[in-house]
């Protein structure tokens, strides 16, 4: 009997260092001015928050609802020249929002910027997939996380410092950081062209909604992108409840500092001890568990800790879901299966923000403060049970290896 070959040893191409790179730029051009749209409109201009957060919330319909396309139009063209697209289109939006002076400009300036980020989202994830080998695909999904993670930190940081220049000194600055991430990815990234014979566009999307397997494994993630959005809206509005307004940077920090440090490190072990699929079921178990037990904490001390918990949980999620995604698309159709996967985020996402309050109201009326918690603990509780139904047929990375 022939021994199987061993496996090479992960050392990131100039592609892949470019894609990190460039990852860490986007999210922290992100962070540097979006968290400042609602400090200079409402707190220092006095627009009303309601407009503001049509103005934050259309750009993220725009994003996400385009994600879908841009993904089956990367399986036509290639990824990179619809990542370097969106780069300058998202450059012309955070540019045109340090001018903005009333709500249909800076209506207009959001959509523009959620119209590049949803070019380059889904191809993004595509090019990842298409210059990683299979067996390497969750580390180098981790690296790219972690890189986005230390860019969503130090954004803000930026963007704070930047502001007391002026908002459109802020604005421009991030927005210049999306041409640099364009030049990275023009230097390093190859054109690559599609794969297999059925085309893109439509037609790929149209494969990936008839995929019954996929089909499955999308949906039952809305469940998980639910829980996912609890730490901005019912996670920090408890910590506020506990520890008052100031309690949001060390929430904020705890989170994105332990995936900067740990995401890499446990995903490795991880990796080596069980399969993928089962590590994504655990993850999701590990959030719901977190958010069960911030029902019972009484001091912001617990709740940190559950933070943490809640923390391990989201940072597996991120690279073992995007890895099944590429092992369960076909050839040539990769963008097309990415962009799909959207779908889980955007509606995920969208009625996250809405139960979260509304549970916390209804707790609050109530009089059962427990009813956020335990109810979406509930939540992640049928999410885990659903994707384990959903990925039962999944191979396992060796079979899809050797496919």
């Amino acid at each position: 009997m022939t021994r199987p070959a061993p496996a090479l040893p992960f050392r990131p191409s100039g592609a892949q260092l470019g894609l990190i790179g460039a990852n860490f730029l986007m999210w922290g051009g992100f962070f540097a001015v979006i968290p400042l749209v609602t400090v200079h409109f409402v707190e220092e201009l006095g627009w009303a928050a309601a407009s503001v957060g049509l103005v934050l919330g259309l750009r993220q319909l725009t994003q996400q609802g385009l994600t879908v396309f841009g993904g089956a139009w990367a399986d036509r063209v290639g990824p990179k020249p619809l990542i370097l697209a969106g780069c300058l289109i998202r450059t012309l939006g955070f540019t045109w929002m340090g001018f903005a002076g009333s709500l249909p400009v800076l209506l207009a300036a959001s959509v523009l910027a959620g119209l590049g980020g949803g070019l380059f989202d889904a191809p993004k994830n595509a090019a990842i997939a298409a210059v990683t080998r299979p067996e390497h695909r969750t580390r180098m999904f981790s690296l790219t996380s972690i890189a986005g993670n230390l860019g969503m930190v130090t954004g803000p940081l930026i963007g704070a410092a930047l502001l007391g220049l002026g908002f459109r000194t802020a604005a421009l600055a991030a927005a210049s950081v999306y041409l640099v991430a364009a030049a990275v990815l023009a230097a390093t990234l190859p054109h690559l062209k599609p794969e297999g014979a059925v085309a893109g566009g439509l037609a790929g999307l149209r494969v990936a909604a008839r995929d019954r397997r996929f089909r499955r494994f999308t949906l039952v993630l809305v469940g998980y992108f639910l829980l996912s959005t609890q730490l901005n809206v019912a996670v920090t509005l408890k910590a506020v409840a506990l520890a008052g307004p100031g309690a949001t940077g060390p929430l904020y920090g705890l989170s994105a500092g332990l995936a900067v440090v740990l995401q890499y490190p446990l995903l490795r072990f991880v990796e080596r001890r069980v399969r993928t699929r089962v590590a994504l079921v655990a993850a999701v178990l590990a959030v719901a568990t977190s958010l069960g037990l911030m029902g019972f904490v009484t001091t912001f001390g617990q709740l940190l800790a559950c933070v943490a918990l809640y923390s391990l949980g989201t940072m597996l999620v991120y690279p073992t879901q995007q890895t099944l995604t590429a092992r369960l698309a076909p050839a040539g159709l990769t963008g097309s299966y990415f962009g799909f996967s959207a779908i889980s985020l955007g509606l995920g996402g969208a009625v996250g923000n809405v139960v979260g309050g509304t549970l916390i109201d209804l707790g609050t009326r109530a009089s059962l403060p427990l009813l956020p918690w335990l109810t979406l603990m509930g939540v992640g509780l049928l999410t885990a049970l659903g994707l384990r139904w959903a990925l039962r047929e999944v191979p396992t990375r060796e079979q899809a290896a050797g496919e």
